[in-house]
């Protein structure tokens, strides 16, 4: 799975060129809208505002929407703690298996796959590596380039 999500960017120039900049909107997360006074602190700022859309749908236990594909359009990715964080979200959900079994499978307290799922919390990556390996899952990081 890659959380890489395409983003609607429009200028918008107001009469004052300072109060000009460019709006960020996600059309795959509609409550997901940021703006910068020039492109790139706006696409910036779409990173925050990603991390902050998933977190609140992994905290309110919703759907986590598949990237539509970019069709040309500038993409976005959450940082390395929130993309682990959505994808062993993902990952415990598909696969039926209650938290309180995870802990078991992993020889740990329930309270640590709780802070697994906890988006503002600093999980360290072999934690992430021991909950999916009890899941029959690998996480694998990959790095692109940047446009």
């Amino acid at each position: 799975m890659r959380f890489l999500y395409p983003v609607q960017v429009t200028e918008y120039v107001e009469k004052r060129p300072e109060d000009s900049g460019f709006a960020v909107g996600f059309p795959d997360l509609p409550e997901a809208l940021t703006w910068g006074l020039s492109r790139e602190e706006a696409l910036d700022n779409a990173v925050d505002c990603l991390e902050e859309a998933l977190a609140a749908r992994i905290k309110a236990r919703e759907d986590l929407p598949p990237p539509s594909p970019a069709r040309g359009r500038a993409t976005v990715a959450p940082g390395s703690l929130i993309g682990a964080k959505a994808a062993f979200y993902l990952v415990l959900r598909d696969s039926g298996v209650k938290p309180s079994e995870l802990a078991r499978r992993m020889g740990a307290q329930p309270s640590l796959v709780t802070r697994l799922l906890d988006p503002a919390h600093a999980t360290k990556p072999d934690l992430f590596d021991a909950a999916f390996a009890a899941l029959g899952k690998r996480m694998v990081v990959s790095v692109v380039n940047v446009a």
